[in-house]
C-alpha cells in the first residue's frame, strides 16, 4: 500500500472509479528510504542537499554504482567527453515545491527542473559530453539508450551513461491515471482480466562504449546492443492508445538497423503494460513482424518484467533491459 510518507491514502482512496479527487488503486511498487541521501560524499552543502528532487539524488547514487560494477573510477571521468542520457517524466517534487512560496529559495530551480536531473550528474562528474534528461514518457529510458548509442556511434563521446528514473511523491498523477482507466491492483500482462497497471519506482543506469573499445579496455561486457529504433504512432483511436501499424513499422525498422532477422529472435521483452486497449495491440504487431512464415518449431517467448514489478514508467524500459541482461548471463529465462 502507498507509505504514509508519499500521502495518507485514506484522503485519496476510493475504489469506486472516476471518484471525484480520488485514485481507485492504493497499490504501488515503492524504493524505501529515498529520502535518504550522502550529500558530503557527492561533494554538495546540506543547504542545497535538502531542496534537491530525489529523482536527481537517486540517480547520482545509482550511476556511481553501475560506475563502480563496470570497474571504472568515476574521478578518471573527469573533464572526459562523458555522455549522459537520463529517462524522466515525474515532476512531483517539483510541484510540492511550489506549493508554499514563502520556503522558496535560490536553490530551487536547480533543485527541481527535469533537466538537472543529467545536468547535475554531468557536473558532479565533471562530464564535458553531452548530458540530456529525456521525456517521452514510458518509452524516457529507452529512448534515452537509443540517443546514447547515437551518440557513441557518431563519436560525439567515447562512453555514454543511460538510464532512466521514477519517483512516485504525490497523489495527483495516480489520480488522473485512475480516472483514464488505467489503473489497477496488479499489473496482469497477458491475461483477459487485465484491467490497467499499478505504479513503481526505480531507477537504473547503464555504461556503455563501443563494442570495439570494451574489448580492447578488458571492460566486463555484459550484453551488446545490435541496433535500436525510435518512432511516433501518429493518429490512433486517442493520444494514449498505441497504433499498430506503427509498432510494426518500429519492429521492422530496428530489425533492419540491427541486422537481425525475426526468425533470429527468440524471446521479446514487451512493454505488456496491462490494459485491455494496449496488450492485444502489442502482441498483434509481434505476431505479425516475428511470427509470419516462422516455423512453428521455432518458439517465440513473450514476457514483461511489469507483471512482476509493476510499471516503472519512465525507468520501466531499464527494468526490462536488466532483466534480458540477468537472463542472457544465467542462461535462463525468467519466469513471466
Amino acid at each position: 500500500e502507498v507509505p504514509p510518507e508519499r500521502w495518507n491514502i485514506d484522503d485519496f482512496y476510493d475504489p469506486r472509479p472516476a471518484t471525484i479527487g480520488k485514485a481507485s488503486t492504493k497499490w504501488g511498487a515503492f524504493i524505501d528510504d529515498f529520502d535518504k541521501f550522502d550529500a558530503e560524499f557527492f561533494g554538495i552543502s546540506d543547504a542545497e542537499a535538502n531542496t534537491i528532487d530525489p529523482q536527481q539524488r537517486i540517480v547520482l547514487e545509482t550511476t556511481w554504482k553501475a560506475l563502480e560494477s563496470a570497474y571504472i573510477i568515476p574521478k578518471t571521468l573527469e573533464g572526459s567527453d562523458t555522455g549522459v542520457f537520463i529517462g524522466a517524466s515525474s515532476s512531483d517534487y517539483e510541484t510540492s515545491i511550489y506549493e508554499e512560496n514563502d520556503l522558496i529559495g535560490a536553490f530551487h530551480g536547480t533543485s527541481t527542473y527535469l533537466s538537472l536531473i543529467a545536468n547535475r550528474l554531468s557536473y558532479c562528474l565533471n562530464l564535458k559530453g553531452p548530458s540530456m534528461s529525456v521525456d517521452t514518457a514510458c518509452s524516457s529510458s529507452l529512448v534515452a539508450t537509443h540517443l546514447a548509442s547515437q551518440s557513441l556511434n557518431s563519436r560525439e563521446c567515447d562512453l555514454a551513461i543511460a538510464g532512466g528514473v521514477n519517483m512516485i511523491l504525490r497523489p495527483e498523477q495516480t489520480i488522473t491515471l485512475s480516472h483514464a482507466g488505467l489503473m489497477s491492483d496488479r499489473c496482469r500482462t497477458f491475461e483477459a482480466s487485465a484491467d490497467g497497471y499499478v505504479r513503481a519506482e526505480g531507477c537504473g543506469v547503464f555504461i556503455l562504449k563501443r563494442l570495439q573499445d570494451a574489448i580492447d579496455c578488458g571492460d566486463p561486457i555484459l550484453a551488446v546492443i545490435r541496433g535500436s529504433a525510435t518512432n511516433q504512432d501518429g493518429r490512433s483511436n486517442g493520444i494514449t492508445a498505441p497504433n499498430g501499424v506503427a509498432q510494426k513499422a518500429l519492429l521492422r525498422k530496428a530489425l533492419a538497423h540491427a541486422g537481425v532477422s525475426a526468425d533470429e529472435v527468440d524471446v521479446i521483452e514487451v512493454h505488456g503494460i496491462g490494459t485491455r486497449v494496449g496488450d492485444p495491440i502489442e502482441v498483434s504487431a509481434l505476431k505479425a513482424v516475428f511470427c509470419s512464415g516462422r516455423d512453428p518449431l521455432n518458439k517465440l517467448a513473450l514476457s514483461s518484467v511489469k507483471a512482476n514489478m509493476g510499471h516503472a514508467e519512465a525507468a520501466s524500459g531499464m527494468a526490462g533491459m536488466i532483466k534480458c541482461i540477468l537472463a542472457f548471463n544465467h542462461g535462463v529465462m525468467l519466469p513471466h
